[in-house]
């Protein structure tokens, strides 16, 4: 068959969090709309989201041992050492069996024991999500051969690092663009008339920013309305603490509030029913706010890896489309201040949504896709050419 049109057997080695899954995800859709796959393996951790996401989206999952990578000194750095050669020796094994014709890294810990066994056995490109190039990246790209990234200014320091560099940009869950602004209202009881701010801190909630938001009720609910997602109940007990705070508001206010613990299949609806998104900053966010053109407060998450979601945010900002916020200057009257100021100048908001589009990637999903077609595709010719 054509390589142009010849279905691939592809290994999605990636996770720990939603922005290692869901460009895996949005890849996979895409290459199933083209209907490019043969068969589909996805390797990753005991315990992290991909599990439960490779299964949900009918992906073959088999977890290997994992351990993760830290910058910092500790006794726990030794242990998860000795799991990396025991992941690999596990991944070589399934990769071995299934015999992918490309390996797709969407990085995280989880991923690095599948890109060092994949070597000898087929290709590998491996995907950066943020504006900095992680430590799980850095390892990965001394065996990939193709080392994707989602921004401009990544590439330079990338093209340090790899001889082949791609930009791709973010790809994020498909369908963000095609939200009803009704319908959201309508999910969460929301009157029409009134701006809606929708508050999260990602799949796991953030304690510091649901804190501050609890601080600004009620008064704050006199101007908008909230949508606010607080992160499962094995994560923290916000989400328990505010909707008891919840039921103490005064009748007309309780409506104007809403606690969810987790936002799935409505998030295209809630972005287009929201005036304004307040959240941290990590790449999947970052990718979809952009995407759906969203004016956005951030609240970036201290103490990441070289504070990449600063520089994540900072993207947005630059362009005009985002408030940045440190968490340590975050306080409830700050925060209070920022939002008023946005919600009460809508012609900022219009600015600021389409400063957003202007930065987002939307063709990234199809763009990774290629790149991984193409990557197979090479490893064809090589070896018809040793033939």
């Amino acid at each position: 068959m054509n390589d142009q049109l010849r279905q691939r057997r592809l290994t999605i080695a990636g996770g720990g969090t939603g922005g290692h899954v869901l460009p895996a995800l949005a890849v996979v859709e895409d290459l199933r709309s083209r209907n490019r796959l043969a068969d589909l393996l996805w390797i990753g951790s005991h315990d992290g989201l991909e599990a439960d996401a490779a299964r949900q989206a009918g992906i073959p999952f088999v977890a290997i041992p994992t351990g993760k990578l830290r910058r910092y000194l500790s006794l726990t750095n030794l242990l998860d050492a000795g799991r990396v050669p025991l992941g690999v020796l596990a991944a070589r094994r399934h990769l071995a069996r299934f015999r992918p014709d490309v390996v797709l890294s969407t990085g995280g810990f989880v991923s690095v024991p599948t890109v060092i066994a994949a070597k000898g056995l087929a290709p590998v490109i491996t995907h950066e999500q943020t504006t900095i190039l992680g430590l799980a990246t850095r390892i990965n790209a001394r065996f990939a051969d193709t080392l994707a990234v989602s921004y401009d200014q990544t590439a330079s320091a990338a093209r340090a690092l790899h001889r082949h560099v791609v930009v791709t940009g973010n790809p994020v869950r498909s369908g963000l663009d095609h939200g009803d602004r009704s319908r959201g209202l309508a999910k969460f009881g929301f009157a029409p008339d009134m701006p809606l701010v929708y508050v999260t801190g990602g799949a796991r909630g953030a304690s510091p920013i649901n804190e501050r938001v609890a601080a600004l009720l009620p008064e704050i609910l006199e101007k908008t309305q909230i949508l606010h997602q607080t992160g499962p109940a094995e994560a923290n007990a916000d989400a328990q603490a505010l909707t008891a705070r919840r039921a103490d508001l005064p009748e007309p206010l309780r409506h104007r509030y809403a606690v969810v613990e987790f936002i799935g299949d409505e998030l295209a609806d809630v972005y287009a029913a929201a005036s304004l998104v307040i959240g941290r900053a990590g790449a999947g966010t970052v990718a979809e706010l952009a995407f759906a053109g969203k004016p956005a407060i951030f609240i970036p998450l201290p103490h990441a890896g070289g504070d990449e979601q600063t520089v994540n945010a900072r993207v947005l900002e630059s362009a005009g489309a985002a408030v940045v916020i440190p968490q340590h200057d975050a306080t409830p009257e700050r925060l209070r201040q920022e939002i008023l100021t946005l919600l009460t100048d809508p012609s900022r908001l219009v600015q600021m949504a389409s400063s957003a589009r202007g930065v987002a990637r939307p063709e990234a999903a199809s763009r990774l896709a290629d790149e991984v077609l193409e990557l197979a595709a090479r490893r064809d010719g090589a070896t018809r050419s040793r033939c």
